[in-house]
């Protein structure tokens, strides 16, 4: 690859999923990529057109994965939440085999440079595990820290921004006012196809300033009370529709740990989340690390906008999980 080149073959591991669609949207809007979506035989998702699709088989075939990453310069991993815990270390050791420069980790979130959260964010050490093996294959990670999903993590219910959105009861995480920075789907997907369109080196802005490196970029730095407030706007409703309660997030994080111990799957959002918003500033990577939005030309974006996007996702019974 010279110098002035930006990547042109892009391969992505979950091409049709909530954040794996945008990704694709965005780098095809481009027109400087060709992205292929790696997909199990059963796949039931929908590629747009231009995608060309690859059938692979994650547990019994690596050939399959080797033979379909082959030639490929930008690997994308998006995993869904219930993907086998082996099915990543796969995936790298494919792509290394493969000769694959450089991979996108299934790491999206977190400061991976905040060594606290890390160890108490139980994502955490997940993360910088799974950034530890594109390095021990002698591939390059590019990691996304892109905080929260809004979408998902406004839709799903309490245990993770604290909104019940269907029965309008909140739960502010101490006073409600800690401020953390979250993305939208949309926001993730063109700061990849804004990455990728970049020379890989050579200048500023190249790829190869992030290679191995976390890549902070970032839609919003709000607080739950500012969230409240654009539902409020979106909606029509005012503080007196709502039931409003007040939690610690030291409290809450034990309490979900707790739930974790008692098999209540959902604790683990809940003690993941709280630990995030700890008032000390943890969870604001933009002003402890800075962003990379202005850099890579990222649009500013309206904040109602992405919120009333999620309140039609939980008015048509948007779930996940089904």
């Amino acid at each position: 690859m010279s110098e002035t080149n930006h990547i042109e073959r892009v391969a992505i591991v979950g091409a049709s999923g909530n954040l794996g669609k945008h990704f694709v949207e965005e780098l095809l809007k481009t027109g400087k990529h060709t992205v292929t979506a790696l997909t199990r035989a059963d796949s039931k998702g929908t590629l747009p057109a231009g995608v060309k699709r690859v059938q692979v088989d994650y547990d019994d075939d690596e050939q399959s994965l080797i033979s379909a990453l082959q030639g490929q310069q930008f690997l994308v991993i998006t995993l869904g939440v219930r993907a086998p815990p082996h099915i990543h270390p796969k995936l790298v050791e494919a792509a290394a085999k493969a000769g694959v420069p450089y991979i996108m980790p299934n790491v999206y979130g977190f400061d991976i440079q905040n060594k606290s959260l890390g160890a108490e964010n139980l994502y955490g050490k997940v993360s910088l595990q799974r950034c530890a093996e594109v390095e021990s294959h002698g591939a390059s990670y590019v990691a996304m820290c892109c905080g929260f999903w809004y979408e998902w993590s406004l839709a799903l219910g309490e245990q993770w921004f604290g909104f019940d959105m269907k029965n309008k009861k909140v739960t502010f995480f101490d006073d409600g006012k800690t401020r953390i920075s979250v993305s939208t789907w949309r926001q993730c997907g063109r700061a990849l196809a804004a990455l990728l369109s970049l020379p890989e080196s050579g200048g500023s802005p190249a790829l190869s300033q992030w290679k191995n490196k976390p890549f902070y970029i970032a839609s919003f730095l709000i607080n739950q009370r500012d969230m409240l407030d654009s539902i409020h706007r979106v909606t029509g409703t005012t503080d007196h529709d709502w039931e409003i309660s007040y939690e610690p997030t030291d409290q809450r994080y034990k309490d979900g740990l707790d739930e974790m111990q008692k098999g209540i799957r959902t604790g683990f959002a809940k003690s993941m989340y709280s630990r995030v918003f700890y008032p000390n500033g943890d969870g604001d990577f933009e002003s402890s690390r800075g962003l990379a939005n202005d850099l890579i030309g990222l649009p500013k974006e309206e904040l109602d906008d992405a919120t009333k996007r999620t309140v039609e996702m939980v008015e048509s019974g948007w779930n996940p999980f089904d």
